[in-house]
Protein backbone atom coordinates (compact mmCIF):
# COMPACT_ATOMS: atom_id res chain seq x y z
CA UNK A 1 0.00 0.00 0.00
CA UNK A 2 1.30 3.47 -0.87
CA UNK A 3 0.19 7.08 -1.28
CA UNK A 4 -2.52 6.74 1.36
CA UNK A 5 -3.21 8.35 4.72
CA UNK A 6 -2.94 5.78 7.49
CA UNK A 7 -3.76 6.04 11.19
CA UNK A 8 -2.05 3.60 13.54
CA UNK A 9 -3.59 3.68 17.00
CA UNK A 10 -1.15 2.44 19.61
CA UNK A 11 1.60 3.36 17.16
CA UNK A 12 4.22 3.74 19.91
CA UNK A 13 3.78 0.12 20.94
CA UNK A 14 5.57 -3.00 19.79
CA UNK A 15 3.33 -3.97 16.86
CA UNK A 16 2.14 -0.42 16.19
CA UNK A 17 5.62 1.07 15.78
CA UNK A 18 6.57 -1.68 13.34
CA UNK A 19 3.46 -0.83 11.32
CA UNK A 20 4.31 2.89 11.39
CA UNK A 21 7.80 2.07 10.13
CA UNK A 22 6.61 -0.19 7.31
CA UNK A 23 3.76 2.00 6.06
CA UNK A 24 6.05 5.05 6.00
CA UNK A 25 8.65 3.10 4.02
CA UNK A 26 5.93 2.16 1.55
CA UNK A 27 5.29 5.83 0.80
CA UNK A 28 2.25 6.60 2.93
CA UNK A 29 1.46 9.43 5.30
CA UNK A 30 1.11 7.97 8.79
CA UNK A 31 -0.55 9.38 11.90
CA UNK A 32 0.14 7.77 15.28
CA UNK A 33 -2.35 8.08 18.14
CA UNK A 34 -0.96 6.96 21.49
CA UNK A 35 -1.33 7.90 25.15
CA UNK A 36 1.99 6.22 26.10
CA UNK A 37 0.42 4.14 28.85
CA UNK A 38 2.28 1.13 27.46
CA UNK A 39 3.85 2.50 24.27
CA UNK A 40 7.34 4.00 24.32
CA UNK A 41 8.49 7.30 22.88
CA UNK A 42 11.81 5.77 21.83
CA UNK A 43 9.89 3.52 19.42
CA UNK A 44 8.98 6.66 17.46
CA UNK A 45 12.36 8.46 17.51
CA UNK A 46 13.32 7.25 14.04
CA UNK A 47 10.21 8.86 12.53
CA UNK A 48 10.25 12.19 14.38
CA UNK A 49 11.80 14.18 11.52
CA UNK A 50 9.87 12.44 8.75
CA UNK A 51 7.49 15.00 7.17
CA UNK A 52 5.02 12.21 6.40
CA UNK A 53 4.72 11.24 10.08
CA UNK A 54 2.48 12.91 12.64
CA UNK A 55 2.10 12.09 16.34
CA UNK A 56 -1.12 12.81 18.21
CA UNK A 57 -0.78 12.23 21.92
CA UNK A 58 -4.26 11.21 22.95
CA UNK A 59 -6.47 8.44 24.28
CA UNK A 60 -8.97 6.25 22.41
CA UNK A 61 -11.28 6.62 25.41
CA UNK A 62 -11.59 10.31 24.53
CA UNK A 63 -13.92 10.69 21.54
CA UNK A 64 -12.53 14.11 20.64
CA UNK A 65 -9.04 12.60 20.40
CA UNK A 66 -10.45 9.91 18.12
CA UNK A 67 -12.12 12.44 15.85
CA UNK A 68 -8.92 14.45 15.62
CA UNK A 69 -6.89 11.36 14.76
CA UNK A 70 -9.17 10.06 11.97
CA UNK A 71 -9.49 13.39 10.16
CA UNK A 72 -8.66 12.87 6.44
CA UNK A 73 -7.60 9.27 7.07
CA UNK A 74 -8.08 6.52 4.47
CA UNK A 75 -7.17 3.41 6.51
CA UNK A 76 -7.19 2.82 10.26
CA UNK A 77 -4.92 0.16 11.76
CA UNK A 78 -6.30 -0.12 15.28
CA UNK A 79 -3.73 -1.52 17.72
CA UNK A 80 -4.30 0.58 20.84
CA UNK A 81 -5.34 -1.74 23.66
CA UNK A 82 -4.39 -3.05 27.07
CA UNK A 83 -2.97 -6.49 26.46
CA UNK A 84 -2.20 -9.29 28.91
CA UNK A 85 -4.46 -11.91 30.43
CA UNK A 86 -3.02 -11.43 33.96
CA UNK A 87 -3.47 -7.66 33.77
CA UNK A 88 -7.14 -8.09 32.84
CA UNK A 89 -7.70 -10.52 35.72
CA UNK A 90 -6.14 -8.07 38.16
CA UNK A 91 -7.97 -5.03 36.75
CA UNK A 92 -10.90 -6.01 34.51
CA UNK A 93 -12.45 -2.55 34.65
CA UNK A 94 -9.59 -0.71 32.96
CA UNK A 95 -9.09 -3.45 30.36
CA UNK A 96 -12.79 -3.28 29.52
CA UNK A 97 -12.80 0.53 29.41
CA UNK A 98 -9.88 0.66 26.98
CA UNK A 99 -10.44 -2.46 24.89
CA UNK A 100 -14.21 -2.13 24.43
CA UNK A 101 -15.05 1.50 25.22
CA UNK A 102 -12.06 2.83 23.32
CA UNK A 103 -12.63 0.42 20.46
CA UNK A 104 -16.20 1.61 19.93
CA UNK A 105 -15.15 5.26 20.06
CA UNK A 106 -12.39 4.94 17.44
CA UNK A 107 -14.60 2.73 15.26
CA UNK A 108 -17.53 5.16 15.40
CA UNK A 109 -15.24 8.14 14.79
CA UNK A 110 -13.85 6.32 11.74
CA UNK A 111 -17.36 5.78 10.41
CA UNK A 112 -18.31 9.40 11.04
CA UNK A 113 -15.21 10.68 9.25
CA UNK A 114 -15.65 8.52 6.16
CA UNK A 115 -12.69 6.21 6.73
CA UNK A 116 -12.58 3.67 3.92
CA UNK A 117 -11.38 0.68 5.89
CA UNK A 118 -10.89 -0.23 9.55
CA UNK A 119 -8.41 -3.02 10.32
CA UNK A 120 -8.04 -4.08 13.93
CA UNK A 121 -5.95 -6.33 16.12
CA UNK A 122 -8.05 -9.23 17.30
CA UNK A 123 -6.67 -12.02 19.49
CA UNK A 124 -6.28 -15.79 19.56
CA UNK A 125 -7.50 -15.60 23.18
CA UNK A 126 -11.00 -15.45 21.66
CA UNK A 127 -10.85 -19.21 21.08
CA UNK A 128 -11.10 -19.72 24.83
CA UNK A 129 -11.79 -23.29 25.91
CA UNK A 130 -12.59 -24.65 22.45
CA UNK A 131 -10.51 -27.85 22.30
CA UNK A 132 -9.93 -28.25 18.55
CA UNK A 133 -6.50 -27.79 16.99
CA UNK A 134 -5.72 -26.10 14.73
CA UNK A 135 -7.94 -23.13 15.55
CA UNK A 136 -10.41 -22.27 12.78
CA UNK A 137 -11.97 -18.82 12.68
CA UNK A 138 -15.63 -19.81 13.01
CA UNK A 139 -15.17 -22.25 15.90
CA UNK A 140 -14.64 -20.53 19.24
CA UNK A 141 -15.36 -21.49 22.83
CA UNK A 142 -15.98 -19.59 26.05
CA UNK A 143 -13.40 -16.88 26.85
CA UNK A 144 -11.18 -17.65 29.84
CA UNK A 145 -10.24 -14.10 30.91
CA UNK A 146 -11.62 -10.57 30.89
CA UNK A 147 -9.06 -9.73 28.19
CA UNK A 148 -10.39 -12.49 25.95
CA UNK A 149 -13.95 -11.26 26.50
CA UNK A 150 -13.00 -7.73 25.46
CA UNK A 151 -11.40 -8.92 22.24
CA UNK A 152 -14.42 -11.06 21.36
CA UNK A 153 -16.81 -8.18 22.04
CA UNK A 154 -14.71 -6.02 19.69
CA UNK A 155 -15.32 -8.56 16.93
CA UNK A 156 -19.07 -8.36 17.58
CA UNK A 157 -19.04 -4.57 17.42
CA UNK A 158 -16.99 -4.60 14.21
CA UNK A 159 -19.40 -7.02 12.52
CA UNK A 160 -22.37 -4.95 13.65
CA UNK A 161 -20.86 -1.69 12.38
CA UNK A 162 -20.14 -3.30 9.01
CA UNK A 163 -23.81 -4.26 8.66
CA UNK A 164 -25.29 -1.14 10.22
CA UNK A 165 -23.07 1.58 8.77
CA UNK A 166 -21.40 -0.04 5.77
CA UNK A 167 -17.80 0.54 6.89
CA UNK A 168 -15.33 -2.10 5.68
CA UNK A 169 -13.74 -3.92 8.62
CA UNK A 170 -11.15 -6.67 8.86
CA UNK A 171 -10.09 -8.34 12.11
CA UNK A 172 -6.68 -9.99 12.42
CA UNK A 173 -6.48 -12.58 15.19
CA UNK A 174 -2.83 -12.50 16.20
CA UNK A 175 -1.16 -15.53 17.72
CA UNK A 176 1.67 -14.68 20.17
CA UNK A 177 3.51 -12.07 18.14
CA UNK A 178 7.19 -11.47 18.89
CA UNK A 179 10.12 -9.53 17.48
CA UNK A 180 12.02 -6.24 17.54
CA UNK A 181 10.82 -3.57 19.97
CA UNK A 182 8.80 -5.97 22.12
CA UNK A 183 9.22 -4.72 25.69
CA UNK A 184 11.06 -7.10 28.08
CA UNK A 185 10.25 -5.03 31.16
CA UNK A 186 7.20 -4.74 33.37
CA UNK A 187 4.96 -7.17 35.18
CA UNK A 188 3.16 -8.22 32.00
CA UNK A 189 6.07 -8.62 29.60
CA UNK A 190 5.70 -11.32 26.95
CA UNK A 191 7.61 -14.54 27.43
CA UNK A 192 10.20 -14.19 24.64
CA UNK A 193 11.68 -10.78 25.56
CA UNK A 194 11.43 -11.69 29.25
CA UNK A 195 13.41 -14.91 28.73
CA UNK A 196 15.93 -13.06 26.59
CA UNK A 197 16.63 -10.29 29.08
CA UNK A 198 16.97 -12.72 31.98
CA UNK A 199 19.40 -14.90 30.06
CA UNK A 200 21.49 -11.87 29.13
CA UNK A 201 21.71 -11.06 32.85
CA UNK A 202 22.52 -14.73 33.67
CA UNK A 203 19.26 -15.06 35.60
CA UNK A 204 17.02 -18.14 35.65
CA UNK A 205 13.78 -17.76 33.64
CA UNK A 206 10.56 -19.11 35.13
CA UNK A 207 8.30 -21.30 32.99
CA UNK A 208 4.64 -21.47 34.05
CA UNK A 209 3.64 -25.12 34.37
CA UNK A 210 5.78 -28.03 33.21
CA UNK A 211 6.78 -26.42 29.91
CA UNK A 212 4.40 -28.47 27.77
CA UNK A 213 2.10 -25.47 27.15
CA UNK A 214 2.42 -24.60 23.46
CA UNK A 215 1.78 -21.56 21.31
CA UNK A 216 1.87 -20.55 17.66
CA UNK A 217 4.62 -17.94 18.01
CA UNK A 218 4.45 -15.44 15.15
CA UNK A 219 7.24 -13.14 14.01
CA UNK A 220 6.40 -9.45 13.63
CA UNK A 221 7.17 -9.34 9.89
CA UNK A 222 4.32 -11.79 9.27
CA UNK A 223 1.93 -9.47 11.10
CA UNK A 224 3.13 -6.44 9.14
CA UNK A 225 2.55 -8.35 5.91
CA UNK A 226 -1.00 -9.21 6.98
CA UNK A 227 -1.82 -5.55 7.66
CA UNK A 228 -0.57 -4.51 4.23
CA UNK A 229 -2.61 -7.23 2.55
CA UNK A 230 -5.73 -6.33 4.52
CA UNK A 231 -5.26 -2.69 3.52
CA UNK A 232 -5.27 -3.33 -0.22
CA UNK A 233 -7.46 -6.40 -0.75
CA UNK A 234 -10.37 -5.64 -3.09
CA UNK A 235 -12.17 -8.99 -3.14
CA UNK A 236 -15.52 -8.32 -1.45
CA UNK A 237 -15.50 -11.82 0.03
CA UNK A 238 -12.35 -10.87 1.95
CA UNK A 239 -13.95 -7.87 3.66
CA UNK A 240 -15.81 -7.93 6.99
CA UNK A 241 -13.99 -11.09 7.99
CA UNK A 242 -11.81 -12.40 10.81
CA UNK A 243 -8.44 -13.98 10.00
CA UNK A 244 -5.92 -15.99 11.99
CA UNK A 245 -2.49 -14.41 11.61
CA UNK A 246 0.20 -16.85 12.65
CA UNK A 247 2.76 -19.18 11.13
CA UNK A 248 0.81 -22.37 11.67
CA UNK A 249 3.31 -24.25 13.85
CA UNK A 250 3.18 -25.23 17.52
CA UNK A 251 6.11 -24.62 19.88
CA UNK A 252 6.15 -25.63 23.56
CA UNK A 253 7.57 -23.33 26.22
CA UNK A 254 10.34 -25.84 26.80
CA UNK A 255 11.25 -25.82 23.11
CA UNK A 256 11.06 -22.04 23.10
CA UNK A 257 13.42 -21.70 26.05
CA UNK A 258 16.07 -23.91 24.47
CA UNK A 259 15.76 -22.16 21.10
CA UNK A 260 16.37 -18.79 22.78
CA UNK A 261 19.11 -20.08 25.08
CA UNK A 262 21.07 -21.66 22.22
CA UNK A 263 20.77 -18.55 20.05
CA UNK A 264 21.78 -16.24 22.92
CA UNK A 265 24.76 -18.48 23.69
CA UNK A 266 26.22 -17.51 20.32
CA UNK A 267 26.79 -14.09 21.89
CA UNK A 268 27.68 -15.32 25.40
CA UNK A 269 28.72 -18.97 25.78
CA UNK A 270 28.08 -18.98 29.55
CA UNK A 271 24.32 -18.78 28.87
CA UNK A 272 24.37 -22.46 27.83
CA UNK A 273 24.72 -23.45 31.50
CA UNK A 274 21.39 -21.83 32.50
CA UNK A 275 18.42 -24.13 33.09
CA UNK A 276 14.83 -22.90 33.53
CA UNK A 277 12.81 -23.02 36.73
CA UNK A 278 9.18 -24.15 36.78
CA UNK A 279 6.21 -22.62 38.58
CA UNK A 280 2.42 -22.86 38.75
CA UNK A 281 0.23 -22.69 35.65
CA UNK A 282 -0.94 -19.14 34.97
CA UNK A 283 -4.63 -18.40 35.55
CA UNK A 284 -6.65 -17.84 32.38
CA UNK A 285 -4.17 -19.59 30.09
CA UNK A 286 -5.15 -22.24 27.56
CA UNK A 287 -2.90 -25.31 27.30
CA UNK A 288 -2.29 -25.22 23.54
CA UNK A 289 -2.76 -22.83 20.64
CA UNK A 290 -2.20 -23.54 16.96
CA UNK A 291 -3.68 -21.60 14.06
CA UNK A 292 -5.09 -22.67 10.75
CA UNK A 293 -4.01 -19.92 8.35
CA UNK A 294 -5.81 -21.34 5.32
CA UNK A 295 -8.47 -18.63 5.28
CA UNK A 296 -5.89 -15.83 5.30
CA UNK A 297 -3.91 -17.59 2.58
CA UNK A 298 -7.00 -17.96 0.40
CA UNK A 299 -8.67 -14.56 0.81
CA UNK A 300 -5.74 -12.26 1.67
CA UNK A 301 -2.92 -14.11 -0.15
CA UNK A 302 -1.15 -14.22 3.22
CA UNK A 303 2.15 -16.10 3.16
CA UNK A 304 4.24 -15.90 6.36
CA UNK A 305 7.92 -15.49 5.59
CA UNK A 306 9.64 -16.47 8.85
CA UNK A 307 8.95 -19.46 11.11
CA UNK A 308 9.58 -19.37 14.84
CA UNK A 309 13.25 -20.40 14.68
CA UNK A 310 14.16 -17.93 11.93
CA UNK A 311 12.17 -15.21 13.68
CA UNK A 312 13.95 -15.91 16.95
CA UNK A 313 17.32 -15.52 15.22
CA UNK A 314 16.30 -12.03 14.16
CA UNK A 315 14.76 -11.18 17.55
CA UNK A 316 17.70 -12.41 19.64
CA UNK A 317 20.13 -10.43 17.50
CA UNK A 318 17.98 -7.30 17.90
CA UNK A 319 17.77 -7.69 21.68
CA UNK A 320 21.48 -8.29 21.99
CA UNK A 321 22.21 -5.09 20.08
CA UNK A 322 19.55 -2.92 21.74
CA UNK A 323 19.07 -3.98 25.39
Amino acid sequence: MKDSRVLVTGGAGFIGSNLVDSFLLSGNKVVCLDNFSTGKRENLKAFATNPKFKLIEGDIRNYDDCLKAVENIDIVLHHAALGSVPRSIKDPMTSTDVNIGGFVKILFASKESGVKRFIYAASSSTYGDHPDLPKIEDKIGSPLSPYAITKYVDELFAANFAKTYGIDVIGLRYFNVFGRRQDPDGAYAAVIPKFMKMLMKHEVPLINGDGSVSRDFTYIDNVVQANHLASVVQNKDALNQIYNIAHGEKTSLNQLFFFIRNLAAEFDHDILAIEPAYGPVRAGDIPHSLASIEKAKKLLSYSPTLNVEDGLKEAVKWYWENL
